[in-house]
């Protein structure tokens, strides 16, 4: 049986309050559960306190094998009980597939305007040259 320390939301509408507990995985979010082992309100303030844990309750459900799930990962990363890695996505802040795929395409048609631009400025440049040599022959 696989054992997860996980949140389970309790409270009204708009008004998060949530337990953690430890559960089996294939039970429902807010459904059967092992043992309570703390809470956590997250309306209250910052400084306040928001998580309320029994250590040595989750000390024990570590030891069995239960696995925390990222948020609580980090409530006991605060309080000392586990240590969470650090995480880095260097690709989050870039735009998706698509929206690359379009930005090389509008890169790609800015240097084709550019390039025409280009070559009729040269075009332009040389036009006048011939036909100022052209009048000069014959006259």
């Amino acid at each position: 049986m696989a054992l997860k320390i996980r949140l389970a939301r309790a409270g009204s509408k708009k008004r998060p309050y949530y337990h953690i507990v430890v559960a089996d995985v294939r039970a429902p979010r807010d459904g059967r559960f092992i043992e309570q082992l703390g809470s956590w309100n997250p309306t209250l303030p910052k400084d306040a306190e928001r998580v309320k844990l029994k250590e040595e309750r989750i000390k024990h459900w570590l030891d069995n094998g239960a696995v925390p799930t990222d948020r609580v990962l980090r409530f006991l990363d605060q309080a000392g009980l586990a240590k969470r890695p650090a995480r880095s996505n260097p690709k989050k802040a870039q735009p998706g597939q698509k929206a690359q795929e379009r930005l090389e395409a509008a890169r790609q048609a800015e240097e084709d305007a550019k390039a025409a631009a280009a070559e009729a400025e040269s075009a332009a440049a040389e036009a006048p040259a011939e036909e100022a040599a052209g009048e000069e022959a014959t006259s």
